[in-house]
């Protein structure tokens, strides 16, 4: 591992320690954690969790004024489409 020193702003620090004595993991943990979350998200920005969020409000919402649609027939093109914009 690195040895590294940063700053934080006293709300950045706060909300970590908390998050950390939440999990029961030291500062250093929490701040690997964090750093990690953030490289591994896909280029779009968004992490597999959010990803998976997302998709769900997609096929909540989704309703066709026409009435029946192909949505279920279909979803991966739905799901393409709308993770495109």
């Amino acid at each position: 591992m690195m040895r590294m020193q940063i700053q934080l702003t006293s709300e950045q620090h706060r909300l970590l320690k908390r998050w950390a004595a939440r999990l029961g993991i030291s500062m250093s943990e929490a701040v690997r954690r964090c750093v990690e979350e953030k490289l591994s998200r896909p280029e779009h920005g968004m992490g597999r969790e959010e990803l998976v969020r997302q998709a769900f409000l997609v096929c909540e919402k989704y309703s066709d004024p026409e009435g029946s649609s192909n949505v279920a027939r279909n979803h991966d093109e739905h799901l393409a489409r709308y993770y495109k914009k």
